[in-house]
């Protein structure tokens, strides 16, 4: 309709690798099976299941109505889960199409099953590797240790020098340099998570002084996600040839990523690590709208009013999702209210949503659909037509 606000749905078809044999007796990733509460198949969580409530929603708010009073336009990609690769040059190349007043998506975790959530961007990722490549091969522990380097040692100080054994960031480039007073406050007015079936968290793990959620929405983590050396399976007492740590940086909007291995290999060399290769792959950037941005308020207040009680709201998640795109590319102003749980197992054997958080969910996008035809002044900050009452 000319002369109305645009909203953007987002979505994403595509799923993890199955490991069909992984799922426990009775379950498989490609057909849907119900056990209580809960919906398993691959997708169920991570994506299918959530943006399927977003397009239900609309179709119910559509019904209702017989109009939504806004423009809607929905993207549903099928590369997410391998990097979004190609969504950025498509998004460049579509802008026009795409252009809209508001962005709303549904992916990830609420922060506990039992609070409906709000999140308004995502950490930023950057993965890297710390490579130790001194000979051709393995050599004789007895013999040549103490008169050759030990790519293993080398790497475990390499790796010493960005994290710690506490899991407290060392390098300073790899620091944020402080956590907005907004994003604090929204983070401290968030609840303890609910026991939902994950780990026990560890308290004393990572930034001194931060709370858990701190941790994960407002702060920087550095983690050693795979090692390489030698073969533990069957040692054979030798130094190895070479060593490898595959790491990863989530970070928060204000982490300057730009010439990581420059500044990672300065780091090396002002502690005196020598012969380790940085290697640093494409970073996903961070993003994350302002917790006082009126549309933020909308939809809170809109999601009160159907399931009665206040949502969690994350200043960013603390995953990585390709909302850069869209915050930076498009502009946008964007808000995710994820339908689902910490212990779906999304991207693991036995992936499941659950039918209470999706019905919830359901409910909760037919409201916040219905609010923005209904009140789109808070919603776009427009004075386009009010089309009538929530029923």
């Amino acid at each position: 309709m000319r002369g109305c606000p645009t909203v953007l749905v987002y979505g994403h078809g595509d799923v993890q690798f199955g490991h069909a044999d992984d799922w426990s007796e009775g379950r498989s990733p490609w057909h849907l099976s119900i056990e209580g509460d809960a919906l398993y198949g691959r997708g169920s969580a991570d994506n299918k299941g959530q943006h399927t409530v977003d397009l239900c929603a609309l179709g119910a708010v559509i019904g209702v109505r017989g109009k939504l009073g806004y423009n809607v336009t929905v993207l549903i990609e099928m590369g997410e889960e391998a990097g979004s690769v190609g969504l950025s040059e498509i998004v460049r190349e579509h802008a026009g199409d795409l252009a809209a007043d508001l962005f709303i998506g549904s992916d990830g975790p609420r922060l506990d099953a039992q609070a409906p959530t709000l999140f308004l961007g995502s950490r930023g990722a950057l993965g890297f590797e710390l490579v130790v490549d001194e000979r051709s091969g393995d050599l004789h522990s007895g013999n040549w240790g103490g008169r050759v380097r030990n790519p293993a040692t080398v790497l475990a100080a390499a790796i010493g020098a960005f994290v710690d054994g506490d899991g407290v960031i060392r390098a300073d480039f790899l620091r944020p340099s402080r956590i907005p007073d907004p994003v604090r406050r929204a983070v401290q007015a968030l609840p303890e998570p609910a026991d939902d079936g994950g780990p026990a968290v560890d308290r004393d793990w990572g930034e001194p002084g931060l709370s858990p959620n701190e941790r994960v929405f407002a702060w920087n983590t550095v983690e050693v996600l795979a090692l390489e050396a030698g073969d533990p399976a069957e040692p054979k007492n030798a130094i190895p040839a070479r060593a490898r740590a595959v790491m990863q940086l989530r970070y928060v909007v204000g982490t300057d990523v730009s010439d990581f291995a420059a500044k990672a290999e300065r780091v090396l060399r002002e502690r005196g690590i020598r012969g380790v290769t940085v290697r640093a792959h494409e970073p996903v950037p961070a993003t994350r709208l302002d917790p006082a941005a009126p549309v933020v308020r909308a939809a809170e207040v809109s999601i009160a009013e159907t399931v009665g009680r206040e949502p969690a709201v994350e200043p960013n998640l603390g995953g990585t999702i390709p909302n850069a795109v869209f915050a930076d590319q498009l502009d946008l102003p964007t808000v995710w209210i994820p339908h689902s749980h910490p212990g779906s197992n999304q991207h693991a054997p036995d992936e499941h949503a659950l039918a209470s958080v999706l019905r919830e969910g359901l409910r909760i996008m037919a409201g916040v659909f219905w609010d923005m035809g209904e009140r789109p002044e808070q919603w776009f900050g427009t004075d386009t037509d009010r089309p009538g009452a929530r029923g």
